[in-house]
């Protein structure tokens, strides 16, 4: 009896542990189940979507991205969207739930992202994952880059809504004002989008290339009758060096004769002279007045000095008689 009460109670420990661990084992389980219950709803179908899509999304990491305030429904359709256009979205190519994310947590436009490489790879165009976000985190907007290389955009010049004015003023050797609005076609050059400069660069290059040629010719006529030579020597400038885009034309919308701007200068310049002669004669002759008054003062002085003298000869003739000296 004495014998069997030790291993009795080492068989009630062994069977308490194992009620400790069965219990343990419960907990975690009904821990897990609460999860599942919890998160299932509220991820279960982005889960599905992407599982169904070949998204190689795992039903854990969208739980990750609720956790670390990534929205999740954004990264399911981008990788979606990727993967139906035939891209690699494992976790170890480009476009991967990692990079998504970060990409997201930097303040990046993820479907814009995705949509620009997209468009890209339809276009044939060069544009990897990296440089895409590169050129999205540098504020600039990535699938409008895109969509301007496929399709070139059209700038006016001047743009009215940035300057005001409808034409640039250029003058010809021979004085006389042209008026000419321009229309310039450009693309982007995705190479040096970051870090290149913007329209207002080009729009203020064309211009002022535009006034230099104007301002070359010998005459306005020669403008007129030859428009082409104005893009002509615009285009050789390379004006889209350092930019952002590729100039593809330079083409003449109007041109307006303006005023006889030599004329109207030579006008001005013939009336400063004289109003200038006006002055200086004007200066002459209240130099002359001055002066006649000058003398008229001057003959007055002699004529007072002529009676004083006059008046002293009686006086000196009275005291010579009475010096007896007469």
């Amino acid at each position: 009896m004495h014998n069997r009460l030790p291993l009795l109670m080492v068989s009630l420990t062994d069977l308490g542990g194992w009620n400790l661990l069965l219990l343990a084992i419960a907990v975690v389980a009904g821990i897990v189940v609460l999860g599942l219950l919890f998160f299932v709803p509220v991820y279960g179908n982005l889960w599905f979507r992407a599982y169904m899509s070949r998204a190689d999304i795992t039903f854990f990491s969208l739980i990750a991205m609720g956790f670390r305030q990534v929205n999740p429904k954004i990264v399911v359709q981008a990788k979606i969207m990727a993967v139906q256009a035939g891209f690699e979205v494992s976790k170890n190519s480009e476009i991967s739930t990692k990079r998504l994310e970060a990409h997201y947590l930097a303040g990046g436009n993820v479907m814009n992202v995705i949509n620009a490489i997209i468009a890209a790879h339809r276009a044939e165009i060069d544009l990897g994952f990296d440089r895409a976000v590169a050129i999205d985190l540098a504020g600039r907007d990535v699938l409008d880059a895109v969509r301007t290389s496929v399709y070139p955009k059209v700038i006016d010049c001047p743009d009215p809504q940035r300057s005001g004015k409808t034409t640039l003023s250029a003058i010809a050797k021979d004085g006389i004002e042209l008026r000419v609005r321009t229309r310039v076609t450009v693309r982007t050059n995705l190479e040096q989008l970051i870090g290149g400069a913007t329209e207002d660069t080009v729009i203020a290059r064309v211009g002022e290339g535009i006034i230099t040629s104007i301002g070359s010719a010998q005459s306005h006529k020669n403008v007129l009758e030859n428009p082409d030579m104005i893009t002509k020597a615009v285009l050789g400038r390379g004006l889209d060096a350092q930019t952002a885009f590729e100039i593809v034309s330079i083409d003449i919308a109007d041109i307006d004769v303006g005023e006889n701007i030599g004329a109207r200068l030579q006008a001005d310049q013939a009336e400063a002279d004289t109003r200038v002669a006006r002055a200086e004669a004007e200066s002459r002759r209240a130099e002359a007045i001055a002066e006649e008054q000058e003398m008229k003062a001057s003959v007055s002085e002699q004529r007072a000095r002529l009676v004083l003298a006059e008046a002293e000869v009686p006086l000196a003739m009275a005291e010579a008689f009475r010096n007896g000296n007469v």
